[in-house]
């Protein structure tokens, strides 16, 4: 599909936690043919991500830089008002530059909220209407983004001529890539599901303190759960109880994966589109208050989102979790 990749080179636009492994699927693909330039607001992020790639990667010293010298730009920031200028910025933002590339690809893989969507969708196509803009925001966490297998939810419809691009470009960094149909149902597929991750995470974790406090082991739980209808992915991958699971954050003191202050976002997003659309969400209100308050929490406040099972008084040192995790987590599977 090589020739459905747009000429040029790509900018890419937030190299934390989820953007710079992105990235570096990239720049597996790409390199040597194209050159990227990136940029983010945190200066040592982009020194460090450049000392990775020498030759590949190269700092940019504003989003406008970047609009300059690439054809294809990928965002990845937190928030809706990061989105809003890093694109609308009159100074400093993409669509500053008075002599952009010509067909510019636009990629924002944010969670935000549909209406900076909308805001940043109109201000492409009446400032550079040559271009093209799409919200594809991502699911997976940081090891979806680490492995290449995050799954993209685009706001397009399968019958959309720039597709198979979006998918050429894409498919590098993840395994699924869904149209959702139209601009900002993309985001809107994605707080739909990051309403329902969040509020699996508090379920599940005290689900897990349920049966915990009746003298069930959690390996076993985790088990009971993989195999009955309370399956998830939360549940099986993503497991809140410490040392149950060795690619979990909560195996690693909840380092790593989805913020917490982030779902938080997501959550309260997903609530304000609910009111939008006249949906009334019956968890909604206990669901953001436990991340309001985790995030609060020192102890969990920077940490994976499934750190609300500390939140909530789950146990970490449980009874048997240094021989589980002594003998090995693929051998102790085997047994249980």
């Amino acid at each position: 599909m090589e020739a459905s990749i747009p000429p040029g080179d790509i900018g890419f636009i937030g190299v934390g936690a989820m953007g710079r492994p992105m990235l570096g699927h990239l720049v597996e693909r790409f390199s040597p043919q194209k050159h990227i330039y990136i940029y983010d607001v945190v200066p040592s992020l982009v020194q460090d991500t450049c000392k990775d790639n020498p030759q590949a990667v190269s700092p940019a010293n504003s989003p406008k830089e970047i609009a300059e010298r690439c054809r294809t730009i990928f965002t990845m920031v937190p928030e809706g008002p990061d989105s809003r200028t890093v694109y609308l910025d009159p100074s400093t933002g993409l669509l500053s530059t008075p002599n952009p590339n010509p067909s510019t690809l636009y990629i924002d893989c944010s969670t935000i909220d549909l209406s900076s969507s909308r805001a940043i969708a109109s201000a492409v196509h009446s400032t550079h209407p040559s271009s093209s803009y799409y919200d594809a925001p991502v699911s997976g966490g940081v090891i979806g983004a680490q492995k290449g297998t995050l799954s993209f939810f685009l706001g397009c419809s399968d019958t959309d001529p720039k597709l198979p691009t979006l998918e050429s470009l894409l498919s590098c960094m993840g395994s699924t890539i869904i149209p959702c149909g139209a601009p900002t149902y993309g985001l809107a597929a994605k707080l739909s599901n990051n309403y329902m991750s969040g509020l699996l995470a508090i379920l599940v974790s005290e689900a897990f303190q349920l049966g915990m406090s009746a003298g069930l082991s959690p390996p076993t739980l985790h088990k009971v759960f993989k195999s009955g209808t309370g399956q998830s992915t939360i549940a099986d991958k993503f497991c809140p109880v410490p040392g149950v699971v060795r690619e979990a954050p909560s195996s690693r003191d909840y380092q790593g994966g989805f913020r917490v202050q982030l779902m938080r976002k997501d959550v309260g997003l997903a609530v304000a589109m609910g009111k939008e659309g006249g949906v009334e969400l019956g968890f909604a209100e206990r669901g953001l208050e436990v991340y309001e308050k985790a995030c609060e929490d020192e102890r969990c406040r920077g940490r994976d989102n499934r750190v609300v099972y500390r939140h909530l008084g789950g146990k970490e040192d449980w009874e048997g979790r240094e021989e589980w995790e002594r003998n090995g987590y693929e051998e102790n599977e085997k047994r249980t």
